[in-house]
Formats: structure tokens, C-alpha cells, sequence
């Protein structure tokens, strides 16, 4: 290997890091196996590269780097200080991307990959643990990362590549999404047991517009809902107080701290009462979706194709309000 006298560095210490890292990552694993082998030829036949290649490689990299890494010593090498200095740095960086291509395959394996999952808060107590309990009966080593949020917030993290499906509602309309609707839910009203209404057993939305409501905060697809009803009704309702989860929702109504439109509860929650609502179609649709373009490991196909194949029956029988 010909070495030659290098008077000054091709970069500087204030060149652009980016430029660093492009020009100098190739022959990282080059440098690596010659360090290792303390000798060219064999470095090159563990790597499987001409030694010419690898030759060329390492003395451009000191070219690159301004420094000498090796003392050369007939057909054998030793590292100088920087040598050894830059290597423990190199075997950290080589063993961090060993790590990660570890990680990303082992996430895309068919019989034990990852499924980046977001979900809405009111569908983690029940529907949510009954989905992956009925998918893992046919792909029990699959795992799951969960994220429970609203409507908007998981689409933002779809589109960040964090997740790979949601279910959410409304079901979005954006060219950068596909999404397929899996199921509805029909919205009750909630009244506090010692209320007016708490008697009957069917209500006209209309009926309520002198009422206070409670609600989720703006942005939620619920919120979203419960706004465009009540103005079908005839009313922009009049909210006292806004939330994040539609249990908080029940207990501030329990309080007697107003009304609320929501989904059925998982349990029956005491203080209540939860009326059918007629005359409009009180629904909120839920469904899935994913990226557009966006190639699928084969984990999330498999999930993927499970949550559509529920279409119709993705949530657990609800009993009709009292």
C-alpha cells in the first residue's frame, strides 16, 4: 500500500458535517477490517474486495481525514494514536448501525415483527385488547406498539412514519391517506340521573338546545360531531367544560355539570343516564388508515388485512341504553 505525505486535510474542521459523513462512511468498515486484520491483503480477502480497492480506500480516507491511521511495516500495518483513536469511535458507529439493521428486520419479520398501532381513547378499555387478541390467536409472536390518541394527532403521526395504521374517526379524506370505514357507533345523550329528561328513554337533539353541554376539546373527531349535530338541530351548543376522554366526559356528567353527546361506555357508569337519540342519524363512523404508498412489512399486512376483514363486526355488541 503506497503511502504518501499528507500536508494538509481535504476537510477542514469547519467543513459541512454533512459533507463529512457522505464522504467518510463508506470506507468506514474498510478502515475497520484493515485495523482488525493489522494487514492488507487479508483484510481484503475477509471483505471480499480487491486489495487494490481497499488500498485506495484507506489512503484516501487519510487524505480525507489529514492524518495517518496506519504505520506501514512491509505488507504489514500497525494504527497510529489517531488510528486508535478513530477506531473505537468507528466500531461504536458500525456497531449502532448493526444494532439498527438488526432492529428494522427483526420489526419486519413475518412470524415476530411490529405493528406501529394508534388507536382512539375510547376504543383501549375494550375493542382495542379484543382486536389483538383475536389476531394473535393465528400470530401469537407479532408485536404491537400502542398509541392512544385523538382523531388528528394520529394522522400526524401516520404521516410522520411513526405508525403504521389508526383507527380513528371521522374517516379522513386527504389524497396522502387510505382509508377504509370499519364500523359505526350510535351516540347517546348523556343526562345526570337526577335530571329532567333522565326518564326518558328517547330524545330529538333539538330538545336540548337550551341545555350545557360538556365536550371533547376542538380538533377531536367527537368534538367535531357533536358540533355539526347540534347546529342540524338548529343550535350551536353552549359548553361549560372541554376534556380529553370521553369517561371524564361521563363523570362531569354525573356531577350534573351538563350534558354530553358520546359513544356507549365499556361499563355502565352509575350517576348517568344515556338516551336514544331520534331524528337525526347520531352516528360516529370509525375506520382505519395508513399511508398512501406507503410499503407494508409483512406484519402490518397481516394486520392490516385482519381489521379489514372485521368490517361490520370491528366493535363489541353494545346493550341498548336503559
Amino acid at each position: 500500500m503506497q503511502h504518501e505525505h499528507r500536508s494538509r486535510p481535504r476537510l477542514s474542521p469547519a467543513g459541512d458535517t454533512e459533507d463529512m459523513v457522505t464522504l467518510l462512511a463508506p470506507r468506514l468498515s474498510y478502515f475497520a477490517a484493515v485495523a482488525r486484520a493489522e494487514h492488507v491483503t487479508r483484510a481484503a480477502q475477509e471483505l471480499n474486495v480487491p486489495q487494490s480497492t481497499l488500498s485506495r480506500a484507506i489512503v484516501r480516507l487519510e487524505q480525507d481525514l489529514g492524518v495517518d491511521l496506519f504505520a506501514r511495516h512491509g505488507r504489514t500495518v500497525s494504527l497510529t494514536p489517531a488510528g486508535r483513536t478513530f477506531l473505537g469511535s468507528v466500531e461504536r458507529a458500525l456497531g449502532e448501525v448493526e444494532k439498527a439493521a438488526e432492529s428494522v428486520r427483526a420489526d419486519a419479520d413475518p412470524e415476530s415483527g411490529k405493528v406501529a398501532f394508534g388507536f382512539l381513547h375510547t376504543m383501549g378499555t375494550e375493542t382495542v385488547p379484543g382486536l389483538i387478541r383475536a389476531f394473535r390467536a393465528d400470530h401469537p409472536r407479532i408485536r404491537f406498539s400502542l398509541v392512544q390518541n385523538y382523531g388528528e394527532a394520529m394522522l400526524e403521526r401516520l404521516r410522520a412514519g411513526e405508525l403504521d395504521l389508526c383507527l380513528t374517526s371521522p374517516v379522513p379524506d386527504a389524497p396522502d391517506l387510505v382509508a377504509r370505514r370499519l364500523d359505526e357507533q350510535r351516540l347517546r345523550l348523556v343526562v345526570p340521573e337526577d335530571h329532567r329528561l333522565a326518564g326518558r328513554k328517547r330524545i330529538r337533539l333539538a330538545e336540548t338546545a337550551d341545555e350545557t353541554f360538556v365536550t371533547l376539546e376542538p380538533g377531536y373527531g367527537l368534538r367535531r360531531i357533536t358540533d355539526d349535530l347540534c347546529a342540524e338541530a338548529g343550535f350551536t351548543p353552549r359548553v361549560a367544560f372541554e376534556g380529553e376522554e370521553a369517561e371524564t366526559l361521563r363523570g362531569l356528567v354525573a356531577a350534573g355539570l351538563g350534558v354530553a353527546l358520546l359513544p356507549p361506555p365499556a361499563v355502565p357508569r352509575p350517576g348517568v343516564v344515556e338516551l336514544t337519540v331520534t331524528g337525526q342519524r347520531a352516528v360516529r363512523e370509525i375506520g382505519v388508515a395508513w399511508l398512501e404508498g406507503h410499503p407494508d412489512t409483512p406484519p402490518v399486512a397481516a394486520f392490516k388485512k385482519f381489521l379489514l376483514s372485521r368490517r361490520g363486526r370491528l366493535l363489541p355488541e353494545q346493550a341498548p341504553p336503559e
